[in-house]
């Protein structure tokens, strides 16, 4: 064995050090949202700070819109509630708002106006999204 030989194959052996840790650390990190400030104003709904989900006569009283991945509801006038279009049983994105609740279309799980459960098999509520109503609209944050 050459000294030539050995560098050959310690520098191979770090190559593979620095490249496993590479690609540990960006698994470590894949699917993070990057917290920085220039991002903390961009809502989930992928929409910007400040535009409308919805207008408020859109959003009928004991009914809802879903917007994005964001639903909102009226469950008693003017009362206005912004939750996760996610359900909370397989990750499906809820399809639609009646009958009095958010629907499931992959196993049939049902939430009440407010996102708790009605039908499961969804183990828990809705996620909360803050929402307010600015003059006629309906706005994310």
């Amino acid at each position: 064995m050459t000294n030539e030989s050995a560098l050959t194959r310690r520098g191979v052996v770090a190559t593979g050090a620095v490249v496993a840790a590479a690609a540990l650390a960006a698994c470590a990190t894949y699917g993070k949202e990057d917290a920085s400030p220039a991002n903390s104003s961009a809502p989930d709904s992928g929409r910007p700070a400040g535009k409308a989900l919805a207008k408020t006569v859109d959003i009928p009283v004991g009914g809802g819109v879903i917007v994005g991945d964001t639903v909102v509801t009226q469950p008693s006038a003017g009362t206005f509630v912004g939750l996760s279009a996610i359900c909370t049983h397989a990750g499906c994105t809820v399809s639609s708002v009646s009958g009095g609740t958010i629907n499931c279309p992959c196993h049939g799980s049902k939430y009440r106006l407010d996102g708790t459960v009605s039908h499961g098999p969804a183990p828990r509520a809705l996620a909360p999204k803050p929402v307010r109503v600015v003059g006629d609209s309906v706005m994310l944050g």
